[in-house]
């Protein structure tokens, strides 16, 4: 979506970090990926005593990786993850490995959406969900403050009703 024209929109690095309770919030999500396959291997192990040490071993296997992945992997997201919003687009730049860097026009804006679930709620975060007619899908800026994500998606509302263009 970049272009040479006049008023082209430019691939750029946006400026605005998430909120930084966005880290605990992903070491949370990680420690459940990581803790029900190591409980269900546990009791699995405790229950069925031929099996024990494959199954206790497995338990280890798993609980290894996933907490060095709870302990490393939030604070490089959070290093990496940017987004900004300016009058003329949307920048968001995500990934830890392969980063992705996304520009949506005002005037590609189809939808502005917020999401909460019940652990971003516990943590006060939230999700922006800018839909437009990209077959790259949605951009999502994850861990935002909730206030934060709710006045961010009025300003889009209000700079997307006010942008010309066809939104498609």
């Amino acid at each position: 979506m970049t272009g040479a024209g006049a008023g082209a929109v430019r691939l750029r690095p946006p400026n605005n970090t998430l909120d930084k309770r966005a880290v605990g919030w992903w070491r949370v999500q990680l420690l459940l990926v990581t803790a029900v396959p190591v409980v269900v291997l546990a009791v699995l192990g405790a229950l069925i005593a031929p099996a024990r040490p494959w199954l206790l071993a497995a338990a280890g296997v798993v609980a290894a990786p996933g907490l060095a992945c709870t302990a490393f992997l939030p604070a490089w997201w959070f290093r990496v993850h940017r987004w900004e919003v300016t009058d003329e687009a949307v920048y968001v730049r995500t990934g830890a490995l392969r980063q992705e860097w996304r520009i949506a026009p005002m005037s590609r804006i189809q939808t502005v959406d917020t999401v909460r679930g019940p652990l971003e709620q516990a943590f006060r975060l939230a999700t922006v969900t800018v839909t437009t007619a990209s077959s790259k899908g949605a951009i999502r800026i994850e861990g935002l403050d909730h206030e934060l994500a709710a006045d961010l998606a009025d300003r889009l509302t209000r700079i997307t009703q006010d942008t010309p263009g066809d939104a498609t």
